[in-house]
């Protein structure tokens, strides 16, 4: 894009950086939650879910021209702001300087996400196991299909930046979508929420029992605390010994029993006299 009689001048990434970082300050402090993208070194997406939804992307001839150019701006820390919510990504994107990037995504068809619940009965064990990635093969295929999944297709995707450049996919746009990647090694549930549907409707009562049937045909009588909360998704709070409480004695008990003990005492003294000694006192007596 021409800037006047020639191009725009080239601005260094620290110094655009910068620039965007100030401009974040003043829309937090009015009250934005801003919520920049961070990644670690060169790997974008490390999780199943990150990772699925990049090579999603990557797999479409449509954004194969445009998408480096975004890895790279997402890797710098351009993308400044993105925000998730059902049908529509809302961005800030640092460039030469701040663009607002809008993705809207249709809702994933009923008949689609019901072909899906049915292909994965019985299959999901726990909501953990589900935003873990720790699926079947046959479950990662289907959620993961390029035309029958839960990623949306190029023709349900549609994208804008109030940057100049003229493409449906600017590099700003790129940054957005490998960002969206990104934000999933995060919260993956965040998947569902934009295709409008209920992750927990893939977990079956039937997968939770089928679980428990398992575990007792291996002769295991119960299940440990760990174990509960990797099956099915929830904190177990660990069980405290008992501790032995006091007995409260009865004073007037107590002693009782004390005089008691000690007649006793006495009587087993005197029954225990030498029989030498026993006939000395007898002696005296008839004498």
């Amino acid at each position: 894009m021409a800037y006047g009689w020639g191009w725009r001048p080239y601005v260094p990434v620290a110094q655009r950086r910068a620039k965007a970082i100030l401009k974040m300050e003043k829309l937090r402090k009015k009250g934005v939650n801003i919520q920049p993208v961070r990644i670690e070194g060169r790997q974008i997406a490390r999780t199943f879910w990150g990772r699925a939804w990049c090579e999603h992307l990557e797999s479409f001839s449509d954004y194969e021209n445009r998408l480096p150019r975004g890895r790279t701006y997402v890797r710098n820390g351009s993308v400044c702001h993105l925000d998730i919510a059902k049908g529509r990504i809302a961005a800030k994107v640092s460039g030469s300087e701040i663009y607002d990037v809008q993705v809207t995504i249709k809702p994933l068809p009923r008949d689609r996400w019901r072909r899906v619940k049915d292909s994965c009965a019985g299959q999901v064990g726990s909501l953990l196991e589900l935003l873990k990635g720790k699926l079947s093969d046959n479950v990662m295929a289907v959620v993961t299909d390029k035309e029958r999944g839960l990623f949306p297709k190029p023709g349900e995707i549609i994208l804008d930046c109030s940057c100049p450049d003229w493409a449906d996919m600017c590099k700003h746009v790129a940054a957005v979508l490998y960002g969206i990647g990104a934000r999933l090694d995060e919260k993956p549930e965040l998947l569902f929420i934009l295709r409008g549907v209920d992750h927990a409707e893939l977990v079956t009562e039937d997968a939770a029992k089928a679980v428990v049937t398992k575990a007792k045909k291996a002769d295991r009588r119960t299940l440990d605390e760990s174990e509960l909360s990797e099956v099915f998704g929830i904190d177990v709070a660990s069980a405290q010994p008992a501790r032995a409480t006091a007995v409260p004695v009865d004073a007037e008990a107590a002693g009782t029993n004390g005089r008691r003990s000690s007649r006793s005492a006495r009587a087993s003294k005197r029954q225990t006299i030498p029989p030498a000694v026993a006939k000395r006192i007898r002696t005296r007596k008839t004498g």
